[in-house]
């Protein structure tokens, strides 16, 4: 697994935060609120982006607009030596957002967003059923307290 360096510096992680806040905010706007040159801010970027920091720019849809429906995290334990074939199969499902591997009860976490509850439920299943797969607990979002973003 590739690693990538940290911000260098106060500044790369001040304009990271103005960035995930709003990732279409000019560049004269963040170096107006950083209190640096805009020839400065689009450096950084430069930097940034050619050193992996920084790997893409998207849009966050607000949950309305998302279509609603729900998420639900899901804790999945899969039997020795079958992870990357459960990996593999998981990132078919178009409605995993995120798929992290874990220490602890767990070996992977994955960030669900469904439809509808009787979707959730089918993915459920589907996930349950995928070879290596031993168990799975999951807890469904009911509101989300902080987001940044990422």
């Amino acid at each position: 697994m590739a690693t990538h360096p940290a911000p260098k510096d106060r500044l790369d992680r001040d304009l990271l935060v103005l960035l995930q806040a709003n990732a279409r905010e000019s560049t004269a706007n963040l170096a107006r609120k950083l209190g640096v040159a805009r020839t400065t801010v689009l450096a950084r970027l430069a930097r940034l982006e050619s050193a992996g920091v920084i790997v893409g720019y998207t849009v966050r849809l607000a949950q309305h607009a998302a279509g609603q429906g729900l998420q639900a995290f899901v804790g999945i334990t899969v039997s020795p030596k079958s992870g990357r074939d459960v990996v593999k199969q998981l990132t078919r499902m178009p409605e995993l957002r995120q798929l992290s591997a874990v220490s602890g009860e767990f070996d992977y976490i994955a960030l669900l967003h469904a439809e509808s509850a009787s979707r959730l439920d089918e993915l459920l299943d589907e996930i349950g059923n995928v070879d290596g797969v031993t168990r799975t607990t999951t807890s469904i979002v009911l509101a989300r307290r902080v987001d940044r973003g990422q």
